[in-house]
């Protein structure tokens, strides 16, 4: 009997527990996405946005410059699953199209993701007009690799 009351009881406060506990990540531990916000007219809505709330390092914008369209490369950076780099078009101190030059595409699986997250990432740099963009899930060390080769493109710009 004495057995039957601690099994009841411990199941009342598992319960318990279970009902008031609070699901999600802790305050201002992580951003949150927002799916409201609308691209730059001169990104391609076709792909749907990131569904991710982590975001890379915060890191500088391009510099503000009135010259003509500048074309530069980011380093090749290597994770993993291959290797990664991009090129950046500034004009006027905004970044107006990223191009992906090298993704992962040594496996079927690295390809597909490299396939559905490189649009994703592209739309993200130019939201974030930086390197600081959102982590694109199921393609965490793509995304990485990314926000260091458009960070590094950034970095060889003229100041």
């Amino acid at each position: 009997m004495r057995r039957a009351v601690m099994a009841i009881a411990g199941t009342m406060a598992g319960l318990f527990g279970l009902l008031h506990y609070k699901s999600g990540p802790p305050p201002g531990r992580l951003a949150t996405v927002d799916t409201t916000a609308q691209p730059p007219a001169s990104v391609d809505t076709t792909t749907t946005p990131p569904t991710t709330t982590r975001r890379a390092a915060p890191t500088t914008r391009a510099p503000s410059t009135t010259a003509g369209p500048r074309v530069v490369d980011g380093a090749d950076v290597t994770n993993r699953f291959g290797d990664v780099q991009v090129r950046l078009v500034v004009q006027g101190g905004r970044i107006t199209d990223v191009q992906a030059l090298t993704l992962p595409q040594d496996r079927q699986r690295s390809a597909y993701i490299s396939q559905v997250a490189g649009p994703r990432l592209r739309i993200e740099v130019l939201q974030a007009q930086s390197a600081s963009i959102h982590i694109v899930s199921g393609a965490t060390y793509t995304s990485q690799s990314y926000a260091q080769s458009v960070q590094s493109a950034l970095d060889r710009l003229p100041r």
